[in-house]
């Protein structure tokens, strides 16, 4: 399918994981963080997610990348387009570690990913599966153009759903 882009934006880099990003990607799967995300995660179910992300880019074309800091070089999370038979249509997701919430990394990173994926992939829309209680990251899909879609068939019921076009 090609190799995993690297993408820049004016503070981060967005580049394809490495095995140096398991124990913070496993550490927060494990923590109470996860929790609007389905967890907390075992070691073993947050090792097949992030195999999961990599594999994506082999079986679709996209997956995860690692959310860096241009500042320090600090990995501060990951953003993804999903796919594959738990995602009824392609979804873009994100999140970030302790400590990284609060600084526009979410939108910055989720909006350059975004039109990666809408324009590369050809896509005509996008959506985002929201725990009814993410309110934050709403507002971050809020932000980067989302709206509110109701007739979308929820990845888990009860998700609240976002879509996003292409311009």
């Amino acid at each position: 399918m090609g190799a995993i882009p690297t993408l820049h934006t004016e503070r981060l880099v967005l580049r394809p994981p490495v095995m140096a990003d398991y124990p913070a990607y496993a550490a927060f799967m494990a923590s109470d963080r996860s929790r609007l995300m389905g967890g907390p995660h075992v070691r073993w179910a947050a090792w097949g997610m992030f195999t999961s992300d990599v594999a994506m880019w082999e079986l679709y074309g996209h997956g995860a990348l690692m959310i860096e800091s241009r500042a320090n070089g600090d990995c501060v999370g990951q953003v993804g387009i999903n796919h594959g038979p738990m995602f009824p249509e392609k979804e873009l997701g994100w999140m970030l570690y302790a400590g990284s919430e609060g600084q526009g990394f979410a939108t910055e990173a989720g909006g350059a990913l975004k039109d990666w994926a809408l324009e590369t992939l050809n896509l005509s829309t996008l959506v985002s599966y929201f725990d009814p209680e993410n309110y934050k990251s709403m507002a971050v899909s809020a932000r980067l153009g989302g709206v509110r879609d109701d007739n979308a068939v929820p990845q888990d019921e009860g998700d609240v759903v976002y879509r996003y076009f292409s311009e």
